[in-house]
């Protein structure tokens, strides 16, 4: 077996692309919109004896210098990654310890990692509870090496996924009559979806804000998703969607697509038309995008840790629900300690900077809406 650091984009995506869990977060391109964000990209690639690429892993390192800690430390993260095929026990160990030593020899205070790997299928406790025996084995292994769950989860740990493979008239079958109802009403009522381009970007961030303001939810500024969107839409790998009424938008998804997944990973909506159930609208045709381009699952990206009234996502949750689609437990994000005496520090550091940091954002969105 052979570790390689990919030092050009080459053919990155074309070679990772057929692998378990690949994933938009994986790309080439997500890793160079991330380094115009003060992260560093290097790319990892497993080749076995035969020179087949068998794992991959896009590892993002960065600075950082919070008071507290020594100056110039720096963390590592491998987002939905690294990518293989985790059944095979002797491929899982060499990638987990070539990652465990290339944290080691960068000094870094520790290495994130969240593969888009299954625990589990439906609802806990519920008849559609299905354990994924291989996720659990790779949790207790994890365990057993001395990583950690961690407390700062980047990525939604649960999520709604759909089937595409089946014809239009069986995917409709498959969601709920209130569901499928309103994906009709909203044609009558006159909603209208196009798909957009870079030429959206700006309408896109302003109802992205404004959907952010009115739901009091955390998002980036201007200039991140600008970079996000604009190279994901140039090379084929995003695509916007927007909801209209007579002419005017009132919503909008933006879908990333790669290695015959889609991920529903960016909503937003203004206050106007809600009553004609718009994001019903723009979900269906959301999947039927991703259908077209090929895909065979559609990822709605997000679902509660505890699936009752209490978590923050339930009433989402009961909104996607009612596409028919099931639910997927993941892993979850784990980290590996290189330095044991300062991850504490960093962890408990770590939400006082998050909750000025949360403070700041929401400041600066409400101003852009302003602008």
């Amino acid at each position: 077996m052979e570790l390689l650091d990919v030092k050009s984009s080459g053919d990155w995506n074309e070679k990772i692309e057929a692998l378990p869990g690949a994933h938009a977060l994986q790309t080439w391109q997500w890793g160079q919109v991330k380094s115009r964000f003060g992260w560093q990209p290097r790319h990892l690639l497993w080749r076995n004896e035969n020179a087949k690429i068998v794992a991959a892993a896009l590892v993002l390192q960065r600075r950082i210098d919070p008071a507290g800690l020594p100056v110039g430390m720096s963390v590592m993260y491998t987002p939905r990654g690294p990518l293989l095929d985790w059944s095979d026990t002797a491929l899982g160990k060499k990638v987990l310890d070539d990652l465990q030593s290339f944290a080691e020899q960068k000094k870094v205070i520790f290495l994130k990692i969240d593969p888009d790997l299954p625990i589990g299928y439906g609802i806990p406790g519920d008849k559609s509870d299905e354990p994924n025996p291989i996720g659990e084995a790779v949790k207790q292994s994890l365990k057993k090496r001395g990583w950690l769950f961690s407390d700062e989860q980047i990525q939604f740990k649960n999520t709604v996924v759909v089937d595409l493979n089946e014809d239009q008239d069986a995917m409709l079958m498959r969601m709920k009559s209130k569901t499928r109802y309103n994906i009709r009403l909203a044609e009558r009522r006159g909603v209208k979806v196009r798909t957009g381009s870079i030429t959206d970007i700006d309408l896109l961030y302003k109802m992205y804000a404004h959907t952010a303001v009115r739901d009091d939810f955390l998002i980036r500024g201007e200039d991140y998703y600008r970079a996000v969107w604009e190279r994901f839409f140039t090379d084929d790998l995003a695509a916007p969607l927007i909801a209209e009424v007579e002419g005017s938008p009132v919503g909008a998804v933006v879908i990333f697509r790669f290695g015959g997944r889609s991920w529903y990973i960016h909503g937003m909506s203004l206050d106007e038309h809600r009553e004609k159930m718009f994001n019903y609208r723009l979900q269906w045709e959301a999947m039927l995008h991703a259908k077209k381009a090929g895909c065979y699952q559609y990822d709605m990206w997000g679902a509660p840790d505890t699936f009752d009234e209490s978590d923050p996502l339930w009433g989402v949750y009961r909104f996607k629900d009612g596409f028919g689609g099931q639910v997927l437990r993941t892993l979850g994000a784990w980290d590996y300690p290189v330095r044991p005496v300062l991850y504490p520090l960093y962890t408990r550091i770590l939400p006082r900077i998050l909750g000025w940091m949360r403070q700041r954002r929401k400041k600066d969105t409400k101003r852009s809406l302003s602008a």
